[in-house]
């Protein structure tokens, strides 16, 4: 469904931040895309969404094909209207409308009619929204603000939805409930997932298949199951040495050093 090939970006035209990843999202598949801070996922996002020129950045070599078509010279607009749809980190809502208000404005790409339709789809998969349909969305938790914005997402009815850190400041039974409403989208709308996470973990449990990225370079790709069970994961990533014992920050911190990938 969606290629990258040797893909660089820069931004302002001299900070390169992706050096030649290549990475593939086969169709109706939840993918995650793993890395620490300045990897370079959330612009792989932006590059995929077209995003990165309202940033100063571009895609300056390599190519991004979606169903066969070339997309990396497209405005973010028409990306949309092909079906990719970005769910951006932070919470990015408009905090000063209400929560329906909010998710009417997903679907503006879409033709007219259906709205009515769609909005009972989203507040089934989200029943708390339901009950918060009026409510000003700056009065939201974070957790409910995150399943609005997901919702808003899916009123444009995507083929592809870019999730950019939804875990970010949630507890963990949350984490846990909105990775469950993921998965539903995947295996009953048949959205193909491309999942940005530092939550590895989270992440790992939630995906068919996962790449790691470091300092702009994919450096492991495989099923999720068998980066899990990866040593150089398991303790980078998730903090577990050989026999499954934790291990400090100190610790951990220091084997970044001696990863085998560098």
């Amino acid at each position: 469904m969606l290629t990258l090939s040797n893909v660089e970006v820069k931004y302002a035209g001299v900070i390169l931040v992706l050096r030649g990843i290549s990475l593939h999202v086969p169709e109706g598949r939840i993918v995650s895309l793993l890395g620490g801070n300045g990897a370079g996922k959330t612009t792989t996002l932006k590059a995929i969404s077209g995003l990165l020129s309202t940033e100063l950045g571009a895609v300056t070599a390599g190519t991004i094909e979606y169903c066969g078509d070339r997309i990396d010279r497209l405005n973010p607009e028409r990306i949309a209207k092909l079906g990719i749809i970005q769910v951006m980190e932070g919470r990015r809502a408009l905090k000063h409308l209400t929560v329906e208000e909010n998710l009417r404005l997903g679907g503006y790409i879409r033709p007219a009619g259906g709205v009515k339709r769609d909005l009972d789809r989203v507040y089934d998969y989200f029943p708390r929204l339901r009950s918060r349909r009026h409510a000003v969305s700056g009065y939201l938790s974070g957790g409910e603000q995150q399943m609005m914005l997901i919702g808003r997402a899916m009123m444009a009815h995507p083929k592809l939805m870019l999730l950019d850190e939804p875990s970010m400041g949630l507890a963990p039974l949350v984490v846990k409930e909105i990775y469950g409403i993921v998965r539903q989208l995947a295996a009953q709308e048949k959205t193909t997932i491309l999942l940005v996470e530092q939550n590895a973990r989270a992440a790992l449990g939630l995906s068919d298949l996962a790449w790691v990225l470091e300092n702009g370079r994919v450096v492991l790709d495989g099923p999720a199951a068998a980066l899990a069970a990866n040593e150089d994961i398991r303790e980078f990533y998730l903090g577990l040495g050989k026999l499954g014992e934790k291990k400090s920050y100190r610790t951990v911190k220091t084997y970044k050093r001696r990863k085998r990938w560098l």
